[in-house]
Parts: structure tokens; C-alpha cells; sequence
């Protein structure tokens, strides 16, 4: 589920800012006689690397949701399922310790991201 979630907007937002690629910097290619793959590989891909990882950051988010909503569905056990169980038998503190490491979670994952993307775009400056 998490997977169908994600992969969803990331084609979207990845064909968009190809779509949105600056066509100039591709005609300029393609008059010194570039081939597709090189236009791909030097002008396309690297002007999108900001949109990839912005999709990495808002990914991570869905595929949380996915997961904890598929867990809710059929688990019998993991995050989702102990929010569950703990709002069945009315404690509320497995509910919220849930909760926060879901969200301690995410804030790691989120904070990788964007780690992995100061680290590419120095490289690409």
C-alpha cells in the first residue's frame, strides 16, 4: 500500500519537472548533435535533482501513512496495530507512545533526506 501511495506522486512530480526542463538548454544540445540519452543524462537529470529529492521528503510522509494504514487493516502486530488495540481496550498511553515513535521516526527519515540532499547539491556547486 505504502508503495502504490508513493509511487504514484513521484511519477507525477518526476515526469512534471521533466515536462518543465528548460527546452533552450535542450535545443542548444541538440544542435551539437546530442542523442537522447545525453540530453537525458546531462542536462535533464541534473536540473531535476531538487525535485527528486523534494519527492523523497514528501514521500516519506505517504509511505508512513501507507504502512500504518495497511497495519490498522490486517496487523497483528507493529504501530499500526498497537494505535488499534490501544483505542479497543481504551490506553491511550499505547496509543500516544505509538504515536511518537512514529513521528520520532519520520523526523530521522525526513532529516536523512535532507542530509543526502546537502550533500548532493554541494557536489553538483
Amino acid at each position: 500500500m505504502a508503495l502504490a501511495i508513493s509511487l504514484i506522486v513521484t511519477v507525477l512530480e518526476i515526469l512534471n519537472g521533466f515536462l518543465n526542463t528548460d527546452s533552450e538548454l535542450t535545443k542548444m544540445a541538440k544542435t551539437f548533435h546530442a542523442n537522447k540519452f545525453q540530453i537525458l543524462t546531462k542536462i535533464v537529470i541534473p536540473a531535476n535533482i531538487s525535485t527528486f529529492l523534494n519527492s523523497l521528503k514528501v514521500n516519506i510522509g505517504l509511505s508512513l501513512v501507507g504502512v500504518i494504514s495497511g497495519e490498522f487493516l490486517v496487523s497483528k502486530a507493529g504501530l499500526g496495530y498497537l494505535i488499534v488495540y490501544g483505542g479497543q481496550v481504551f490506553q491511550l498511553d499505547l496509543v500516544m507512545t505509538s504515536v511518537i515513535i512514529l513521528s520520532i521516526v519520520a523526523a530521522i527519515m525526513y532529516e536523512g533526506v535532507v542530509l543526502l540532499e546537502k550533500i548532493v547539491t554541494k557536489e553538483t556547486k
